[in-house]
């Protein structure tokens, strides 16, 4: 055994010395069957590349489905990409298998979001662990949209699906926990809007050119050499411009795009119940695969994600909750690996954010797929693997958040005058001896636009990641509550939670909230943002309008972080009613808003007082000390 290893090792070596494609060093260790048509019961073929090691063993599976080309004729970072991951699994001794969503490419019938139905995944799964070369074990991997629709069709429980690695997963999560996101749809009842620009950018046209149905193999393979079906939409310069266009049902037709799949999902309201039909995973589902889950903290959807890992840990089979394993990186939407020795996420520097989580992958599938999960791999493995900010190091811990974070309260306080940076705005730990209140304009045609944020697929709408908020922060239609500086520095690891007390003189409008890292010398990086629509304070299976002159409650949807505020910065929140394009404008006119051209003016106000304490709940390890003024 040693001696082939050497050899494969050598064979490895070789290649890259002289220069060997990446196809030609698979060609050398690998048996390559590219376009194999796999059949669903219904009779549509999705087109399926497999990758898998030249040996007469049977062996197992790492699969990845996607809704991506995958074509890997020709040049370009997709191509490489497959035959890069193809190329480690099999040196691995893995098969490494790429299938489309159906509709997708080569892939027969029409494409929906997730690649419903549901069942696919299930005949995939069953296809792969009948065929020879197979032990019958398979491993899900991939990010984003080739993770999401992995926990809903966990929830089928195929006898073969032994193990999967989700990252960036929060567009395949429905409801969990506080979260009503229907799969990053809405954040607290407001659109995000990133799914504008992705389909824009990824759906294909129901005229597109199409294979005629019982194409062979051969016949695939070789015209998808010149033709690889991938359209490219043209680009739009200017993204914000084009993400402001009313109605908003109309605004991907505007930029010249299609609206099928966006013209319906948009007239959803969060209770829909076509949200529980599709391939979005809900918690009343069982799932009981062991996960090794992957997050980022300037992701979109942190919070729900880690509501998730939570819920399973939470299983009442102990078994279950004992298999999730998790990780939250310091990076963008599915950027893990492209951390360096100064990772930079925006315009702020996290350091060496650096993991090594190809072992830690293939760690875990040889638990799973070849040990019968009888090493000790697990034993070694942290439960919690988390990157702190601000001290710029990974911690590990046994739950989520770290056991010895409490939850500690700051309270919004002013003398009536918290608008912009240069008002009075402040947070402290007690709360207000005088009653108080701010009150700020929200102009639907002068949102507060988004500048930084926990987003992907904005196209060029918007700087994403860490940003200076400061010059943003000028504006009067923005409250700004800033505590002390620390005495010394804390860390806020876990769910922030926040609670504001308004009144508006509109029917409907939205209040949204940033926490951000003041630092010494001025500059304001945000950590997270959320948004919540009056209407839906109740629960998203009603809508309770407002009424001029009454107080509500606001409970937003939990923030997440692990930063290190050091000693000498403050902690600071934003409130506002608007942070577009990354969340729709409400028009407050309690509408429907997606077929609304105007809206108007709302002028609302946050009340803080002892009867009224508007307030946000810090995880804080440690104790938190504020400079007395």
């Amino acid at each position: 055994m040693k001696k082939i290893l050497l050899s494969l090792l050598l064979i490895l070596a070789a290649g890259y010395l002289f220069g060997q494609s990446l196809r030609e060093q698979l060609e050398e260790i690998a048996i390559i069957d590219q376009k194999v048509m796999v059949p669903m019961r219904d009779g549509i073929r999705l087109a399926t590349d497999i990758y898998r090691p030249k040996t007469n063993e049977k062996v197992p599976i790492i699969f990845s489905r996607t809704p991506y080309n995958f074509n890997s004729w020709g040049d370009g970072e997709e191509r490489t990409r497959t035959y890069q991951q193809a190329l480690e699994a099999v040196k691995k001794g893995y098969a490494y298998v790429v299938q489309n969503e159906r509709g997708r490419y080569y892939s027969e019938g029409e494409w929906d979001i997730l690649g419903i139905p549901l069942t696919d995944g299930y005949d995939a799964f069953s296809w792969m662990s009948e065929q020879e070369w197979s032990n019958g074990k398979i491993g899900t991997l991939g990010c984003s949209s080739t993770a999401e629709w992995q926990m809903a069709v966990a929830a089928l429980d195929h006898p073969s699906h032994a193990a999967m690695v989700p990252m960036g997963y929060g567009a395949g999560i429905g409801t969990v926990g506080d979260f009503y996101e229907q799969g990053n749809w809405y954040r607290g009842g407001a659109f995000q809007m990133l799914f504008a620009s992705w389909l824009y950018s990824v759906e294909h046209d129901k005229f597109k050119p199409r294979i005629p149905a019982g194409a062979s193999q051969e016949d695939l393979i070789r015209i998808s050499k010149f033709y690889d079906l991938a359209p490219e939409n043209p680009a739009v310069d200017d993204m914000m411009a084009a993400m402001s266009h009313l109605p908003v049902q109309d605004m991907l037709v505007n930029m010249g795009g299609k609206k099928e799949i966006f013209d319906k999902m948009i007239r959803r309201k969060p209770n829909d119940p076509a949200w529980f039909e599709g391939g979005l995973y809900h918690e009343d589902m069982e799932m009981n695969k062991p996960s090794f889950w992957f997050v980022s903290w300037y992701d979109v959807s942190v919070s729900p994600n880690l509501t998730l890992f939570n819920h399973l840990r939470n299983h009442p089979n102990k078994k279950v909750a004992d298999n999730q394993y998790l990780v939250i990186a310091p990076t963008l939407h599915c950027g893990y690996k492209r951390a360096t020795e100064n990772t930079m996420v925006g315009e702020m520097s996290v350091g060496d954010a650096r993991l090594n989580y190809d072992e830690m992958i293939y760690g875990w599938f040889d638990h799973w797929l070849k040990n019968d999960g009888k090493n000790d791999f697990l034993e070694e493995l942290p439960r919690v693997q988390y990157y702190l900010m601000g001290k710029n190091e990974w911690r590990s811990a046994d739950s989520w958040p770290p056991k010895d974070a409490k939850m500690t309260s700051l309270y919004l306080d002013s003398d009536g005058n918290a608008n912009s940076l240069f008002g009075d705005g402040k947070l402290s730990l007690s709360p207000p001896t005088q009653s108080n209140q701010d009150n700020y304009t929200y102009d639907p045609n002068n949102p507060v636009y988004s500048y930084g944020g926990n987003v992907c697929c904005m196209g060029n709408s918007m700087e994403t990641g860490a940003q200076d908020q400061q010059e943003i922060e000028t504006r009067s239609d923005i409250l700004v509550y800033t505590s002390e500086p620390l005495t010394e520095g804390i860390e806020v690891s876990g769910f922030i939670e926040m609670s504001l007390y308004v009144s508006s003189d509109v029917k409907d409008t939205d209040f949204t909230i940033k926490l951000i890292d003041v630092y010494p010398d001025g500059t304001a990086y945000n950590l997270d943002e959320t948004i919540q629509r009056a209407r839906y304070r109740e629960g998203y299976d009603k809508e309770v309008f407002m009424k001029e002159g009454e107080t509500y409650q606001i409970d937003l949807s939990p923030l997440s972080t692990s930063n290190y505020f050091a000693k000498g910065h403050r902690i600071r929140i934003e409130v506002s009613s608007s942070n577009f394009p990354r969340f729709m404008r409400n028009l407050n006119t309690g509408g429907n808003n997606y077929d609304e051209t105007e809206g108007i003016v709302a002028h609302n106000t946050i009340h803080h007082s002892a009867d009224l304490p508007s307030q946000i709940k810090l995880p804080i390890v440690g104790n938190l000390n504020i400079e007395d003024r």
